[in-house]
């Protein structure tokens, strides 16, 4: 339960009734979700977030063992927030393409640290062949049948389909016969028609965004679900996007996690004109996040986009996954980011107990694999059942 100060504090800010919603489990409304956006006191919302974190997970706070693989970051794709993506004559200079063994290569020199997932994200490259994408999943799939494979946002599907002409249903089914297990949430942004004619006019629309997570739903694909915040929307736009998010997970079941990504300004066209998001809007749409989406397991402080000690403290604010080790993690550092390129399992399990939770090692689909519950000893229940996960690869 929340303390008796956080009951005084809403209540003096008038957010009584919301509190009541959240205690008796009911749903928040849209203005709700607006209502504690812009509520003064953070602490207690925190605590009423808080209060649905422990009714779900206690003190476990979750991670994995991850590797990213970025192969292209060639693009055509003019989004005015990405520091990542190179064009035209930044290609020769800065722009790089992996062959398909270097690719590989990659991954697999990452095998003796014990990874269990592999995170591929690209650019949206104009000259790359469509085999290039199944047959790199084919590649790491037969050199390292166990480990799982989280692949291709959205924006990536939709470009394939344009490109290749198929239907997001062929994509899809082609590139989870290859040895994709669970999608990215990347590429959501915001879901305004306003803002994304402003920042990203030339990719895929919120309504193909969320088709393709519905199809791969329907096809039995675990999916996660990002927003892209702190830049030219309103608060009212980021409670909407949540509303479309927590309408399609009502519909299929098939979202994970809830991942708030904060913007870098650095290195991008629009990072002049809006400082970096503070920590205090990082913890609010992280709080209001996990009180709104009640249909979602779990929201996700990556910690990356916040760096550690944020996302540490955000554990009290309703946040229960931290992400993961995310070696060589590039997109974000192209934006700017000074946080480490990777950090180490003790150190993750350093960070959340510091913050008095308890470490637990998931797989991609949110199985637990080992609860690390004292000083470096680490209670682990009964193993994954491998049918299963190659069952959790079929359509």
């Amino acid at each position: 339960m929340i303390s008796t100060l956080a009951h005084r504090a809403l209540e003096r800010d008038g957010l009584g009734p919301i509190r009541d919603k959240v205690l008796a489990g009911e749903r928040l409304s849209d203005a709700d979700a607006l209502r504690l956006l812009e509520a003064t006191d953070l602490a207690a919302v925190g605590a009423l977030a808080n209060h649905v974190r422990e009714a779900r997970h206690g003190d476990l706070t979750f991670y994995n063992r991850n590797v990213h693989l970025n192969p292209t970051n060639v693009c055509v794709a003019t989004c005015k927030f990405c520091s990542f993506a190179r064009k035209d004559d930044q290609v020769a200079s800065e722009g790089y393409t992996m062959s398909l063994d270097d690719a590989v290569a990659k991954v697999l020199a990452r095998r003796g640290l014990g990874i269990t997932e592999v995170h591929i994200v690209s650019g949206l490259h104009p000259e790359l062949p469509w085999d290039y994408y199944p047959e790199l999943l084919r590649r790491i799939r037969a050199a390292w049948p166990e480990l799982a494979i989280k692949a291709f946002t959205a924006i990536e599907i939709h470009f394939f389909a344009e490109k290749f002409g198929k239907s997001y249903e062929q994509v899809l089914r082609e590139l989870h016969a290859a040895g994709m297990d669970t999608m990215p949430g990347g590429g959501a942004e915001i879901f305004a028609k306003r803002v994304r004619r402003k920042i990203c006019d030339d990719k895929a629309t919120a309504e193909q965004w969320l088709e393709i997570h519905r199809t791969a739903h329907r096809l039995g694909l675990k999916t996660n679900a990002t927003m892209l915040y702190g830049h030219i929307e309103r608060l009212d736009e980021r409670v909407d996007h949540m509303r479309l998010l927590r309408e399609l997970q009502d519909e299929t079941g098939g979202f994970q996690v809830f991942i708030p990504l904060a913007f870098h300004p650095e290195h991008n066209m629009i990072g002049k004109a809006f400082p970096k998001p503070t920590g205090y809007d990082a913890l609010r749409t992280l709080a209001v996040a996990r009180l709104y989406l009640d249909n979602f397991d779990h929201v996700k402080a990556y910690w990356v986009s916040l760096g550690e000690r944020l996302a540490q403290t955000s554990l009290a604010f309703g946040v229960d996954d931290v992400d993961g080790t995310v070696l060589e993690e590039r997109i974000y550092h192209m934006a700017g980011s000074t946080v480490p390129q990777a950090l180490s399992e003790r150190t993750l399990h350093d960070l959340i107990r510091a913050a008095g939770r308890v470490p637990a090692e998931r797989d991609s689909l949110y199985r637990v694999l080992k609860v690390h519950d004292g000083a470096g000893a680490a209670a682990t229940p009964a193993p994954v059942d491998p049918p299963l996960a190659a069952a959790a690869r079929r359509v």
